[in-house]
């Protein structure tokens, strides 16, 4: 666990092992969520990262009797 700090101007620094762990680089965007009293830094990621991720995902869907 990893305590930071609010400054001044209301800035945070993410620990050096969560960015390696997360592998946050300078420049990286993070969306900044509300959750049930936290925040949740969600990584933006270009949608050309995004190709491709589904990748031998099963497409099959059973369908109801009346939905053929």
């Amino acid at each position: 666990m990893s305590i930071v700090t609010v400054s001044s101007k209301c800035q945070i620094v993410i620990p050096r092992a969560l960015r390696e762990a997360l592998g946050i680089q300078p420049g990286d965007r993070l969306e900044a969520i509300p959750y049930h009293g936290h925040i949740a830094l969600v990584p933006v990621r270009p949608m050309k990262s995004m190709r491709g991720f589904l990748r031998g995902i099963d497409t099959e869907v059973e369908r109801d009797d009346d939905r053929t």
